[in-house]
C-alpha cells in the first residue's frame, strides 16, 4: 500500500483532472487479471487501459485519471462479462458509482465472480414471447457474426396481423437478466403489459453487441480515447453496422415475418453508444427508419455528428425521442440538447425530448422511460400532453 500511495503522490495531476486510485480486495476466489469496465470506456470488460496492477505488497490497484467531476458508473471483471463481479449467491450487483472529485483513494471488496456459478441453474427472465432468432447471424458488412433476439407480440402465431418492427442494440440487456451485464430493460414485459391493456404491439429485434468491438460498431467516426497513460483508437465501423441493419437484417425480417415494412412502421433505438448509432442510422437511412429512440446518447464520442446533422437534416422526417439523465455526466444532457435542437431546427421531424432529473447511466432509467417512448412512437396521432407534478 505504501508503494501505491507514493506512486499516487508523485503522479497526482493537474487542476483540470482528477486522479483516483482504485484498490480491489478480492474475497471471491478470483485468480485472473482484473479490469475496470464502465461508462468511460464503453463497458469494455477487458480494456488494457484499465487493467489492475499489483504493487510490491501484492495489493491490486488501478491509477486512473479523469476530467474533473466525471460521474463514473462501473463494475469489475476478470476479462469478460461471464467473469464479472457478483453477490455471494451469484446474482448481479448494481453498477458502482463514483464522482471523481469526491475520492482520491477508493477501496472495493469483491464477494464473488460470475464464472463461479457456471454449473448452477441460471434464472432467465425473458417472457415466452422472446426467442433467439439466430445464435450467429452473419454480418457481411463486417465479416463477423452476432446473436439476434426476437420478441413476437402476444397472439402473433394465431393471427394474420402485420406488425411494426423495432430494432434495438445491446441485445444482451433487452429481455433477459441472465444475459445482461448491468440489468435488463424489460422490453418484453413492458410490451406484454401494454398489449394486455389494449395498446398496439410490435416485433422487437435485439442485436447483441460485439463486446470488444462495441465502441467501433456503434460509432460512424473514429474515436480516440486519451488519458495521461495511453492513447487508444476505436476504428469507425458504425457505417457498416448501420448498413447491416438497413440492408441485410431488415430485408431478412420483412421476408420471414409478418411486418409492416414502411419507414413509418420501422423504429430503431438504443442507449449510450447505442443511442448514438440509432440517431446516425435514422439520418443515414431516412427512407428505412421513420422513428428513433435515442437514450443517453454518447454524442461526445462523435463530434462530427453535428456537421453531418447540418448536411442531411432537411431530408429527414418522422419521430425522434431523445432522453438523458441529469446525473449521467456533465456532457450528456448538454450534448443531447445541442444535437436535438439543431436537428429540430433543420428537419421536419417531430421531436420529444425528455430529461430525468434523477437519471443516471443505468438500464433501470432506460427501462423507466421505455413505455413513454413506446407509447409515443406507436400512437396514431401526434398530440402530446406533458404531465407535470
Amino acid at each position: 500500500m505504501i508503494t501505491i500511495l507514493l506512486a499516487f503522490i508523485s503522479t497526482h495531476l493537474f487542476a483540470q483532472k482528477d486522479s483516483v486510485i482504485f484498490i480491489l480486495i478480492d474475497n471471491g476466489g478470483g485468480n485472473s487479471d482484473y479490469y475496470f469496465a464502465g461508462n468511460i470506456n464503453g463497458w469494455n470488460p477487458a480494456d488494457s487501459n484499465y487493467k489492475f496492477k499489483k504493487d510490491a505488497d501484492g495489493t491490486l490497484f488501478l491509477l486512473a485519471v479523469f476530467d474533473k467531476g466525471t460521474q463514473l458508473e462501473f463494475k469489475f471483471t476478470q476479462g469478460g462479462w461471464d467473469k464479472v463481479e457478483c453477490t455471494g449467491s451469484g446474482t448481479d450487483v448494481a453498477n458502482r458509482t463514483l464522482k471523481t472529485d469526491t475520492a482520491e483513494l477508493s477501496v472495493y471488496y469483491i464477494n464473488c465472480w460470475k464464472d463461479k456459478f457456471t454449473s448452477t441453474a441460471v434464472t432467465h427472465t425473458a417472457s415466452v414471447n422472446v426467442s433467439v432468432l439466430d445464435t450467429a447471424f452473419f454480418i457481411p458488412q463486417l465479416n463477423r457474426s452476432r446473436r439476434i433476439w426476437m420478441y413476437l407480440p402476444p397472439g402473433y402465431s394465431t393471427s394474420k396481423k402485420q406488425y411494426p418492427v423495432l430494432y434495438m442494440h445491446d441485445g444482451q440487456n433487452l429481455f433477459d437478466n441472465a444475459t445482461s451485464f448491468s440489468g435488463e430493460w424489460g422490453v418484453d414485459e413492458i410490451i406484454d403489459s401494454l398489449s394486455a391493456a389494449g395498446k398496439p404491439s410490435c416485433i422487437v429485434i435485439g442485436i447483441d453487441n460485439g463486446g470488444n468491438t462495441r465502441m467501433n460498431e456503434y460509432n460512424p467516426y473514429e474515436f480516440i480515447w486519451k488519458d495521461e497513460k495511453e492513447t487508444k483508437t476505436f476504428n469507425a465501423e458504425g457505417n457498416e453496422y448501420a448498413a447491416f441493419i438497413a440492408e441485410t437484417l431488415k430485408p431478412f425480417i420483412d421476408k420471414k415475418f409478418r411486418t409492416l415494412s414502411s419507414k413509418e412502421n420501422t423504429m430503431i433505438a438504443g442507449s449510450s453508444m447505442g443511442g448514438l448509432i440509432s440517431y446516425y442510422a435514422a439520418l443515414k437511412y431516412p427512407q428505412v427508419f421513420g422513428k428513433a429512440g435515442i437514450f443517453s446518447p454518447a454524442f461526445w464520442t462523435a463530434p462530427a455528428l453535428s456537421s453531418y446533422t447540418d448536411s442531411v437534416a432537411a431530408k429527414v422526417s418522422g419521430k425522434f425521442f431523445f432522453y438523458a439523465g441529469s446525473k449521467e455526466s456533465d456532457e450528456m444532457e448538454a450534448g443531447m440538447y445541442k444535437i436535438a435542437e439543431n436537428f429540430g431546427t433543420k428537419s421536419s421531424a417531430l421531436i420529444y425530448t425528455m430529461v430525468d432529473g434523477d437519471g443516471t447511466h443505468k438500464e433501470m432509467y432506460w427501462r423507466k422511460w421505455f413505455a413513454e417512448f413506446y407509447n409515443w412512437m406507436m400512437a396514431d396521432g401526434y398530440n402530446i400532453v406533458i404531465k407535470t407534478e
